[in-house]
């Protein structure tokens, strides 16, 4: 047994070491009160904070969006805590609102005092608790289909299951190390992105080995599980806020609730305007990035940092 064990640690070892090889970071590694971050930063313009989803990192919005927006803003892109190539920030890493302290920090040292800040998500989350934390900071929040409300009920089988010892000392190295990254590619992302397609390029591009690795992988299923907590903390404070919100969400989004996290916040932020778009799924900035864009926009021309090109649409 305990040579099985090391076969499979030394073959998870070796897949961790080929995709961090093959996947290196693409900006800098700042060093924020002892813990590495690493930071994508392109354009010129008024600073714009991008916060990834549960397993992504920063190629998520690299791989397209951040094209479309570096000739009207200084957009940075930040791996969350634990992913990507950002370093866990132990017993606190679980917590959205500790996340946004060491991003907000991080922005800080860039010289991004008050950026606009985008969540996809769960990054939508820390996006939240970063006005939350800092209320005069943020001049503006976009949030896209985004995980800002506590849910009724538990999760299944999986999460109490992958979080266990048995989950995190067998099953993980287990996936780590034997589980072929072509199917992850195809069930995983696919899953993801439906009712659109895979964009073309975009599993080869984003890295799936880097989220498949044990400390990363871990870390995800520990934030995803402990989250429902602090939102329940969280939301009753929403309609504190008085930044612009633009909230984008599809109707066909199965993985994170219109009704239950968009259209319960437009109901209840006096800032924030939805839009719905019709027959998306959970990738808009994939999928409609055009209309993403646009909602990035209406949130800097609404804060006063872009002059007003079109009226700003009424609130859904």
């Amino acid at each position: 047994m305990a040579g099985c064990a090391g076969y499979i640690d030394q073959r998870a070892a070796l897949r961790e070491a080929k995709a961090e090889a093959q996947y290196p970071p693409t900006g800098q590694l700042l060093e924020v009160n002892g813990v590495t971050v690493h930071a994508h930063v392109e354009g010129s313009g008024p600073d714009l904070v991008l916060l990834h989803g549960a397993s992504g990192n920063t190629r998520d919005f690299t791989f397209d969006l951040v094209g479309r927006l570096r000739d009207d803003y200084r957009v940075i892109v930040f791996d969350r805590p634990g992913l990507g190539w950002t370093d866990h920030i132990g017993e606190e890493n679980r917590n959205p609102i500790a996340q946004a302290d060491l991003l907000r920090a991080a922005a800080d040292q860039l010289g991004a005092k008050h950026p606009i800040v985008l969540g996809h998500s769960y990054g939508a989350a820390v996006a939240m608790a970063w006005a939350l934390r800092d209320p005069g900071g943020p001049p503006a929040l976009v949030i896209l289909s985004g995980t800002t409300y506590p849910w009724q009920g538990e999760f299944g089988w999986w999460y109490p299951f992958i979080s266990s010892h048995f989950g995190r000392d067998v099953a993980v190295p287990l996936m780590t190390g034997f589980a072929p990254m072509s199917k992850v590619e195809d069930w995983v992302i696919a899953g993801i992105f439906k009712p659109q397609p895979v964009p073309e390029g975009y599993s080869d591009y984003i890295g799936a080995g880097l989220s498949a690795r044990r400390d990363s992988f871990n870390a995800n299923v520990e934030q995803i599980g402990a989250l429902k907590t602090y939102l329940e903390y969280m939301a009753p404070h929403y309609p504190n806020l008085r930044q612009p919100i633009e909230i984008v969400h599809g109707n066909r989004d199965r993985i994170v609730g219109l009704e239950l996290n968009s259209l319960a916040m437009v109901s209840q932020v006096p800032g924030a305007v939805l839009t719905v778009l019709n027959g998306m799924g959970h990738m808009p900035h994939h999928g409609a990035p055009e209309e993403v864009v646009a909602a990035i926009h209406r949130a800097a021309e609404r804060a006063g940092l872009r002059q007003l090109r079109t009226a700003a649409p009424s609130p859904y």
